[in-house]
């Protein structure tokens, strides 16, 4: 497990799922991360399951609302001291989204892109100026944004577009010594959007075609994100790494 002993990370949809897999792992490896999600008593339960609650910040916001993520990261400088980087793992997929582009509801793409696309924007503009040389991003987008298989277009759009922005962030802040990569998870279960892989008929289904043939785990994409923070990865920036048991390669 790398070291993380003295570097703060924010960490934004931190009360579930992948976020909180990775804070998790992240405060297991002696780091301060601010839990950053909407839902604050669910953050502040994974605060108080990790290895350290005192190196834990709960901070309520909406990614989408610009002065809620610049409130949480002034939050985690005014506690923690410099920022070290940033895990955006906030999302939501509608059901309603899962139809053809042209019978797709407008508010439920704008509200998708609000939050996977928007929330991923301000969280990177309020942290990258912060970072010094050796900081750290990756940000999180999904398999639907390098295959476009079917999971609607607001939500398809919104992971395609963290890829491309990702990249950009790369090529603009690489310069300063900061790093910055993209993480693309396959089927995944756990709370939130992976609850619906519990179901052993449905992972079933949705693994047939997936070369290791199950469902990854939210735990698996934590210590994925928490190797790419660290200096064990000091050379890589602007990448995208599908982590879907090898589906992306069929």
């Amino acid at each position: 497990m790398p070291d993380f002993h003295g570097r703060t990370f924010v960490v934004t949809g931190a009360a579930s799922g992948i976020g909180r897999a990775t804070a998790l792992h992240l405060v297991a490896a002696g780091a301060n991360v601010a839990l950053v999600d909407l839902d604050p008593a669910g953050a502040t339960a994974v605060a108080e399951s990790s290895a350290d609650p005192s190196r834990t910040l709960v901070a309520a916001a909406d990614v989408a609302r610009e002065s809620d993520v610049i409130a949480a990261v002034d939050a985690t400088e005014a506690r923690f001291g410099t920022l070290h980087g940033t895990v955006t793992s906030a999302g939501i997929f509608d059901p309603a989204d899962l139809t053809a582009i042209g019978d797709a509801d407008l508010e439920t793409f704008d509200r998708v892109i609000s939050v996977n696309l928007r929330g991923t924007f301000l969280t990177l503009r309020a942290v990258l100026p912060r970072l010094e040389a050796g900081g750290a991003v990756v940000t999180i987008a999904s398999t639907a944004g390098l295959r476009g298989h079917g999971m609607g277009a607001a939500y398809t759009s919104s992971k395609g577009a963290v890829v491309a922005l990702t990249r950009l962030a790369a090529v603009q802040y690489g310069p300063m010594g900061v790093r910055v990569n993209c993480v693309c998870p396959g089927a995944t279960s756990g709370e939130g959007m992976g609850s619906t892989f519990l179901d052993p008929d449905f992972a079933g289904a949705m693994t047939r075609d997936v070369p290791l043939r199950r469902v990854g785990t939210a735990a698996e994409l934590g210590a994925t994100i928490a190797t790419l923070l660290s200096d064990e990865t000091s050379y890589l920036s602007g990448q995208v790494i599908a982590v879907d048991g090898g589906a992306t390669v069929r």
